[in-house]
């Protein structure tokens, strides 16, 4: 943590800088809760680099704004709240890259990335990460309610995109459930069929395992 606080020394042209020292009672919290930290962002995020990524920026932030943090009610609480925003902001950013690398026959994916910022992050978190419309909208700092707005009109952008589909698998019969088969009941899908959702997330596992296999 040292090595990421400096300040340059006043009255040199140099650009040398040293630590700068940090306040002991936020040690003391660092220290406290690195650990539990690092456990939570590892089960949530799946590998030690991007667990390790997370902790790095939350205590940043939380040393940024240690001043403030101070005067709140519930310090533990509050520098929490940092660390689950920035553990899914890195699970945000990781299935965003995912779905840029994972091949699409329906044309799903590349209609994916067409969406506006807002509408692609609301998909992400939803049908994803699996997260409610209440949690989401706490990672993007809006209201559920504009989470449910976010993510009607992303469904109805590619709507089209999934119904074409729907109309050439007709000239081939398959079985609900099946690789060539987007899911049915409005994109939402089934227990036997994976429907939107399942297109989303079966190919963005698929991708982990391969990566974890390597």
């Amino acid at each position: 943590m040292h090595e990421d606080v400096h300040r340059a020394d006043e009255g040199s042209s140099s650009a040398t800088q040293a630590p700068l020292p940090l306040p002991l009672d936020f040690e003391a919290h660092y220290l406290m809760n690195q650990e539990a930290w690092h456990s939570y962002a590892l089960h949530r995020l799946a590998t030690n680099d991007a667990a390790e990524r997370a902790v790095h920026r939350a205590f940043l932030e939380v040393l940024r704004n240690w001043d403030a943090l101070l005067t709140e009610a519930n310090l533990p609480q509050q520098t929490w709240s940092i660390l689950r925003r920035v553990v899914g902001d890195e699970a945000l950013s990781a299935a965003r890259e995912e779905l840029t690398a994972i091949p699409s026959g329906i044309g799903l994916y590349a209609a994916l990335l067409k969406l506006p910022q807002r509408q692609l992050d609301v998909i992400i978190l939803r049908y994803i990460l699996h997260y409610s419309s209440r949690k989401t909208g706490w990672y993007l700092g809006i209201t559920a309610s504009t989470v449910d707005h976010h993510c009607r009109k992303a469904r109805e952008r590619l709507a089209p995109v999934y119904h074409n589909s729907r109309g050439r698998q007709r000239a081939k019969p398959v079985k609900p459930g099946d690789a060539g088969d987007p899911g049915i009941s409005g994109m939402s899908g089934t227990a036997g069929n994976p429907g939107f959702a399942g297109n989303l997330k079966n190919p963005v596992k698929s991708a982990k395992q391969r990566e974890e296999s390597q």
